[in-house]
């Protein structure tokens, strides 16, 4: 089995990756504090308690955006780096910002004025998304962190889910992302069970399928991941095995996703190489 070099990895981030990766990979790697992640995230903070100027790799805007407030409280999360003060801010924007329903958006119409990937297009009647309000909510609810918002968008996604027709793939991440964390485990595991057939059936169970796939590892990414039980061990290894063959000569993780500018592929390379490790590591396979 191949065995990642960290060392190889923190020269790659150190040349080229983002200040907020950086301090992620110290905070998770290196005996880093807590306060410069905190004051890496903050950096892409806005007046109205959100989040973007390209927090999110593949929106280019400064306007605050719920994929950069996901991007953000996550960070936060994973690093053991929480703030209360951003979290809040956060949640203020998400309740002055919610659809109709509540949750939150896939993207806010400022995005159109600046550079970004294609696929972010704003929808003129703002429905809730199951991607970012599953996402958000389930950050939210592992750091048991209460706010009006999260009430309303907690009980919106489990309408969504009993709703879900044929959801993608990236809805189910949303979806389980929430259902890891939300506080009624019956009633998620419940839930778990109806999505079960859709995630391995979106999942590619194979690592070498080539394309934009979606890896087991994006659904159930640790041990104590809820849906890691909706597949096979020997599948969940032999990718495990693959992620970690992925490292490349310059150190660095690549995505399997379209590179629509030569600074977000920059952007998403740092961030998803701290992804692999952190997987990895939280998976037994680095000391």
């Amino acid at each position: 089995m191949t065995k990642p070099d960290i060392d190889v990895a923190a020269r790659f981030l150190a040349v080229g990756a983002r200040i907020v990766d950086r301090r992620r990979f110290e905070r998770l790697f290196a005996g880093g504090s807590a306060g410069p992640v905190r004051a890496a995230v903050a950096a892409y903070g806005n007046p109205d308690g959100g989040f973007g100027h390209g927090l999110e790799p593949d929106i280019r805007s400064p306007g605050s955006q719920p994929a950069a407030i996901e991007q953000a409280l996550r960070i936060l999360d994973e690093t053991d780096a929480w703030d209360a003060a951003l979290a809040a801010g956060a949640c203020d924007w998400l309740q002055a910002n919610a659809p109709t329903e509540g949750g939150a958006a896939m993207v806010e119409a400022s995005v159109s004025d600046w550079p970004h990937a294609p696929w972010w297009v704003p929808q003129p009647e703002r429905p809730a998304s199951v991607i970012l309000t599953g996402q958000i909510a389930g950050t939210l609810h592992a750091r048991g962190y209460g706010h009006p918002w999260l009430e309303r968008a907690t009980e919106l996604m489990w309408l969504l889910i009993d709703k879900l027709a044929e959801p993608g793939a990236y809805e189910l991440r949303g979806v389980v992302r929430f259902l890891d964390h939300v506080p009624d485990r019956e009633r998620a595991e419940r839930a778990l069970d109806i999505v079960a057939p859709t995630l391995l059936a979106v999942a590619a169970l194979d690592p070498a399928t080539p394309g934009e796939t979606h890896s087991p590892l994006d659904f159930a990414p640790l041990p104590g991941s809820l849906a890691r039980r909706v597949f096979d061990q020997r599948v969940i290894q032999a990718h495990l095995d693959h992620l970690a063959a992925g490292q490349r000569m310059d150190g660095g993780w690549m995505f399997n996703w379209l590179a629509w500018s030569p600074a977000a592929e920059q952007d998403w390379r740092g961030s998803v190489t701290v992804d692999a490790l952190r997987i990895l590591r939280d998976n037994g396979r680095i000391s």
